[in-house]
C-alpha cells in the first residue's frame, strides 16, 4: 500500500457556490498539482471536491458526479500510482462510481460507521449500503479508506479510538483506516494513531497535520500519511503543490 498519499484538492465544480471555472480549466489546475504530487514521489493520490464548500451531508448532485468523474479519468493518464476519490462530505456512493468509472484503486468515506456531529449536521455511516454497492458493480478491488473520529467533527458521545476502529474494520468492513486531527491541516494525537493501529490489522493512515518535521512520529505506527495543505507553497492550502515539498516529505518515510 502507499506510504505517500498527496491529495488533489479540486477547484470550486461547477453548480457549487464558489464555481468561477469551466470543467477544461478545473482539469488543468488538477493536472498541474497531480504531475508535481507523482513527479515529487508520491505512490498514492487522491482527488477531493475540496473547494465545494459548503457541503452537503449525503448525496452530492448529478452535475458534481459528473464534473469528478470526467477529471478523473482525464487524470488517470497522468497517475501511474495508486489513485482514490473523496466525494465531500460523505457521498461514498458517487465515490464509488466514480472510482468505477475512471479505474481509482480506492475511496475514502468520512463517516462509514457509526454517527458524527457535524457542520452539515448529524452524519449517519452507510456502511451496508457502501459495501452492497461496492458488490453490484463488481468493484471488490477498490478499497475503503474509513476515516474513524473524523476531524471537523465530534462523536455523540464519550468513544474509545480502539472501539470506533474496531467498529470500522470489523463490521464496516472497512479496508483501511485513517486518524486525523479536529480540522484541516491539524495534526492527529499520537496517541490515537497508536491506539488506531493497535486495534486491528487494518492499515492505518495518518489523514490530516502531517508535515515534514513531524511525519517521522507517524510511520510508523502508521502504514502511511495522507498530506494536502502542507504539499502546497508555502504550506496554504490554496496555493499549487510545492514539488520540493513533496520530495523533502518523501525522503523522510
Amino acid at each position: 500500500m502507499p506510504k505517500l498519499i498527496g491529495v488533489v484538492h479540486l477547484p470550486a465544480l461547477p453548480g457549487s457556490p464558489r464555481a468561477r471555472l469551466d470543467l477544461d480549466a478545473c482539469v488543468a489546475l488538477a493536472r498541474s498539482d497531480t504531475l508535481a504530487l507523482v513527479e515529487g514521489g508520491a505512490d498514492g493520490v487522491i482527488v477531493e471536491n475540496f473547494n465545494d464548500a459548503p457541503f452537503f451531508a449525503g448525496s452530492v448532485p448529478p452535475i458534481t458526479v459528473a464534473a469528478m468523474a470526467v477529471i478523473c479519468r482525464e487524470l488517470r493518464g497522468d497517475i501511474p500510482v495508486e489513485m482514490g476519490v473523496n466525494v465531500l462530505r460523505n457521498d461514498a456512493a458517487a465515490a464509488l462510481s466514480i472510482a468505477v468509472a475512471c479505474g481509482a484503486e480506492f475511496v475514502r468515506v468520512n463517516v462509514h460507521t457509526g454517527a458524527m456531529l457535524t457542520d452539515q449536521g448529524l452524519i449517519v455511516g452507510q456502511a451496508a449500503e457502501t459495501l452492497r454497492l461496492r458488490r453490484a458493480l463488481g468493484a471488490e478491488q477498490v478499497k475503503i479508506y474509513a476515516d474513524v473520529l473524523v476531524k471537523h467533527a465530534v462523536a455523540l458521545g464519550p468513544q474509545r479510538m480502539a472501539d470506533a476502529v474496531a467498529d470500522a474494520v470489523e463490521r464496516g468492513l472497512a479496508d483501511a483506516i485513517i486518524v486525523t486531527g479536529s480540522a484541516t491541516g491539524a495534526a492527529a494525537s499520537p496517541d490515537d494513531v497508536r491506539e488506531a493501529a493497535g486495534a486491528s490489522e487494518a492499515p492505518v493512515y495518518v489523514g490530516s497535520g502531517v508535515t515534514a518535521e513531524n511525519v517521522a512520529d507517524c510511520v510508523p505506527p502508521a502504514e502511511g500519511v495522507i498530506v494536502g495543505s502542507w504539499l502546497k507553497t508555502d504550506g496554504i492550502v490554496a496555493n499549487p503543490v510545492d514539488i520540493d515539498r513533496v520530495r523533502q516529505l518523501r525522503r523522510r518515510l
